[in-house]
């Protein structure tokens, strides 16, 4: 990068940190450092929830998912605007009416404490693990500009937003994530402008578009059933839908965002409003990717976007790799003329246009093959780097391509969006390990005083505990689908919880508690042997919860039967 890069960068991130310790000063009580007082208006709630939601994982990886496998992804939040309306009616005013500092909390009143400690086992590990996805996913951006070892890159990166996080609580996160989206978004905006304004000579939007749509990138609706495709429209609505739902009504990062409101209105429109632009949102970020294929398509493409993995193939197996060079030189030269033949047949209304698509998809298949034999070459060299570099498409864009000063930005937006995420789960975290399981099981009760001094140490433990996750990362392949695998893991019992504390008032403590882990195990076989997409985990883990404990009902109304007629 240029030294004005560097700049922009630098005093980006600078001023985010400066003013989320200015706005969070003063910090004098647990009310404050976990709910904000609850003060947030509607705007800040808005932001608050898709900032933490669109982490740096949203656009680093989501372009090159589009990239690889186009937009149909976009489908996973296809149950999201429903999901938003039951939460609405359901777990907010009930948050609200108890005034929790964790959506666990209830599970005690309504259920017993061990349910309670269990439900929020199950979020700390689930969160504590994808939080470190989400500090890996910037480090890249580090280790390959400044060609720094990936590990020193994750401390950095994990180290500097808990300066703000650690010392001003929800209150700095809620107002840093408002500065920090506004800049994102902006950002994201003006390199999508960049990107069509980049296209060859003569190469305008809708032609990118048409590229994008003959080469199947632009696969928004997937309407063909199949349990084991991941992003389909029923996955995407039913799968989808479970998902939000577990993650908006029961997430700790979620929740502690619309708990800081002012009153039910104000958390409410932010969750609507939430549901009503994510969608948009995701299509657009999603659509750079499909463009950016169709840029790559007009103009030269490296063999592999994470050129140091290649970089490494080079050395170790010269010979294979000038080889892979010399196949990919002359893939790419025709697929480059034929994607401008395509056009220009377009225009000119020829005849030979059919044949001539058939061609282009040809040579893009065999594109795609070429990449994959590269790509497994690279991992039977042992090399630790990720599997794939789906990661690095955006990225190698960015830094090839943009003016200087936009390069910088760019960065500290694929920061500030990591930031953003992280910040509100380290939050999160440290308010469920100690008001779910460090106070509860501690030995007596401690001032107001001590419990903010021992939140903040919990912030700095889950600070400390996701950068060493984020050590091993590497070889999570596309990191915007781990984190969504590695949510719905968990997501599915922890919903079943709820849905059951809400709507089945005869079930007791002990039968949701057993049904939970029951549901569980099943949930971590059924992904373990690859009988179903990952989307469906959190239908079926939600459904055996509800289930397991209506058959625990009964047997247990069965069994009181039964003795009293003895």
């Amino acid at each position: 990068m240029s030294n004005i890069d560097w700049t922009v960068l630098i005093f980006t991130l600078l001023a985010v940190v400066a003013y989320g310790v200015f706005i969070g000063r003063g910090q004098k009580s647990n009310a404050s450092y976990l709910k904000a007082d609850n003060k947030m208006p509607w705007y800040i709630v808005l932001l608050g929830i898709m900032a933490t939601q669109a982490s740096a994982i949203t656009f680093l990886s989501a372009p090159g998912q589009a990239y690889t496998d186009g937009m149909r992804f976009v489908q996973y939040y296809f149950g999201l605007p429903l999901a938003m309306i039951v939460i609405c009616i359901t777990f907010i005013p009930i948050f609200q009416r108890l005034n929790v500092y964790t959506a666990y909390e209830y599970l005690e009143n309504r259920f017993d404490k061990k349910t309670r400690v269990l439900t929020s086992l199950l979020f700390l590990f689930s969160r504590g693990l994808s939080t470190g996805i989400s500090i890996y996913a910037p480090s890249i951006i580090l280790s390959s500009v400044l060609n720094w070892n990936i590990y020193l890159t994750n401390i950095l990166t994990g180290g500097i937003l808990l300066i703000y996080t650690y010392v001003g609580g929800a209150k700095a996160i809620a107002h840093t994530q408002k500065l920090q989206f506004l800049i994102i978004l902006g950002t994201m905006a003006f390199a999508a402008y960049l990107l069509v304004q980049n296209m060859p000579d003569g190469i305008g939007f809708k032609d990118a578009l048409y590229l994008a749509g003959k080469s199947g990138k632009l696969n928004v609706i997937t309407t063909e059933f199949d349990w084991k495709d991941k992003y389909n429209i029923w996955s995407g609505l039913i799968g989808g839908f479970f998902l939000a739902l577990s993650y908006f009504g029961t997430d700790q990062s979620q929740v502690g965002r619309y708990i800081t409101a002012k009153d039910n209105t104000n958390a409410k429109m932010g969750l609507l409003l939430n549901g009503l632009v994510k969608i948009p949102m995701q299509f657009a970020i999603l659509l750079i990717g499909a463009l950016l294929f169709a840029f790559f398509s007009l103009k030269p493409t490296p063999i592999y976007f994470n050129e140091r993995s290649y970089q490494h193939l080079k050395e170790t197996q010269p010979r294979q790799a000038a080889a892979f060079e010399k196949e990919h030189q002359a893939l790419a030269q025709k697929f480059n003329q034929q994607s401008k033949n395509i056009l220009l047949e377009k225009e000119k209304q020829s005849p030979t246009l059919n044949s001539s698509i058939a061609n282009f998809k040809a040579t893009q298949k065999q594109v795609k093959e070429l990449h994959s034999r590269v790509e497994e070459a690279i991992n039977k060299s042992n090399y630790n780097a990720e599997k794939t570099d789906t990661n690095y498409i955006f990225l190698y864009f960015v830094k090839n391509t943009l003016p200087v000063g936009m390069i910088g930005l760019l960065f500290a937006v694929i920061f500030l969006a990591s930031w953003g995420s992280i910040s509100a789960a380290l939050n999160s975290l440290a308010a469920c390990s100690l008001k779910d399981v460090h106070l509860i099981f501690g030995k007596k009760e401690v001032d107001d005083e001590t419990e903010l001094k021992y939140s903040r140490l919990h912030t700095l433990a889950w600070g400390i505990f996701s950068i060493a996750v984020a050590m091993f990362a590497t070889q999570m392949g596309s990191l915007i689908e781990a984190v969504n695998v590695l949510g719905s893991l968990f997501y599915g019992p922890i919903l079943g919880i709820f849905l059951v504390a809400f709507y089945l008032k005869k079930i007791n403590g002990s039968n949701v508690f057993i049904s939970a882990i029951l549901s569980e195990i099943a949930v971590v076989a059924i992904y373990k042997f690859d009988i179903v997409s990952f989307l469906w985990l959190n239908v079926i883990g939600a459904a055996a919860v509800i289930i397991c404990s209506v058959i625990g009902l009964l047997f247990s109304n069965q069994k009181v039967a039964t003795e009293k007629s003895a």
